[in-house]
């Protein structure tokens, strides 16, 4: 059986250092009460959800530890491939579309075979923090949980983000990840905050080679790994 989600149990569910306050304040809200109805609604009638643990970008990567981060839309919604990690799949899974061509671009500027494993828990143990706008999702239903309350605990980790992490790159990818964009730049700006925000076209190929901003070209990786580097962090991205 595909790993999905079996229970709404976020106290189950151990976050790394950092981010329990903005987590327990979004369960409290009435977005968190909503959401978390929504999700017990949607398991008892035996749907399908994806991944086994919705948070687990938070587990994985310490809110004192992010230099980089990485917005996509919701999970993966085929069987096996969300893991909690955006755009990540688990070792042995056949490699998404989206990830192929986030691999081509990685290696754009420094050419290499594309990996054959998907996973990214390596960057997330080195600062990337992998975000979905939402982070659940039905199989075959791409979108199935938006405006569902998801987006106000990826707004509220963003902004924590934003206000603590420096030096912080933020990689945002398609529409979904762009509209973080303005909330980025005020609160980082407002709390002096060294960032930068990068913004291209998501990598699906339905929309990674074509206008405003394909995202295969871009050079995001080569710009994210120089700004880094200038600033004494290497080997984040």
């Amino acid at each position: 059986m595909s790993p999905r989600l079996e229970s709404w149990a976020p106290q189950d569910w151990p976050l790394a250092p950092g981010w329990q306050p903005v987590v327990d304040a979004f369960l409290a809200s009435e977005d968190g009460r909503r959401l978390a109805a929504f999700l017990k609604e949607r398991l008892a009638a035996g749907a399908t959800v994806y991944p086994p643990q919705p948070l687990r970008a938070l587990q994985e990567t310490p809110l004192a530890q992010v230099h980089a981060v990485i917005l996509g839309q919701d999970p993966y919604h085929g069987p096996g491939q969300a893991e909690g990690l955006a755009f990540s799949v688990a070792e042995g899974v056949k490699l998404p579309p989206s990830l192929r061509n986030i691999f081509k671009e990685l290696y754009c500027d420094r050419p290499a075979a594309i990996p054959r494993s998907g996973s990214l828990i390596g960057w997330a143990r080195r600062g990337v923090l992998l975000l979905n706008a939402v982070l659940t999702v039905e199989d075959g239903q791409p979108g199935s949980h938006a405006r569902k309350g998801w987006e106000a605990l990826t707004d509220a980790l963003i902004a924590r983000v934003a206000a603590q992490c420096s030096p912080c790159v933020y990689l945002l990818w398609g529409a979904h990840a762009q509209a973080k964009a303005r909330l980025i730049e005020k609160t980082a700006g407002s709390h002096g905050r060294e960032f930068l925000v990068l913004q291209a076209n998501h990598p699906s190929p339905l929309s990674a080679s074509r206008p405003p901003v394909p995202f295969l070209g871009c050079g995001h990786f080569a710009t994210a790994r120089a700004w880094l580097a200038a600033r004494g962090l290497k080997d984040v991205l």
